[in-house]
């Protein structure tokens, strides 16, 4: 696989075996999965990965440019979609969505977790993550 750029986030995405998997937090005394993790000096909690597929739940396409600040994307905005990944026997995650078009996009997707580089304001280029489709076989 080819090197990252550095992540957006501490604790935030891992490679293991090949395939990537966002990490999160197990209360210890509930049992409640959080995500994104707790700080690894807060040991209320343990550093737990989250499942690397799921099945769509929701989505939207944002289809105007976000507020800034917070938003420092490039000038020309694209349109992006933008969904929650239920991924099984643990939680759901808010992701971006790549590698599809939106007419493509259905509610009980199959998803796989992909790690998304983009760069900031600044020019630096830094990795968070997002969700594909899952390639099936036969299609």
């Amino acid at each position: 696989m080819p090197t990252l750029a550095p992540m957006i986030a501490d604790n935030l995405l891992v490679e293991v075996d090949g395939a990537h998997h966002l990490i999160a937090s197990l209360h210890r005394a509930s049992g409640r999965t959080i995500f994104p993790a707790r700080p690894d000096t807060d040991d209320r909690y343990e550093a737990v990965l989250l499942p690397c597929e799921g099945r769509l739940w929701s989505w939207t396409v944002q289809r105007f440019r976000p507020k800034s600040p917070p938003y420092a994307g490039a000038e020309a905005f694209e349109p992006y979609a933008v969904g929650y990944v239920q991924l099984d026997g643990a939680l759901i995650v808010e992701s971006r969505l790549v590698d599809v078009a939106f007419d493509g996009l259905r509610i009980d997707m199959p998803m796989r977790l992909v790690p998304l580089e983009f760069t900031l304001a600044s020019g630096a280029v830094r990795t968070s993550f997002a969700f594909a489709p899952v390639e099936e076989a036969g299609r």
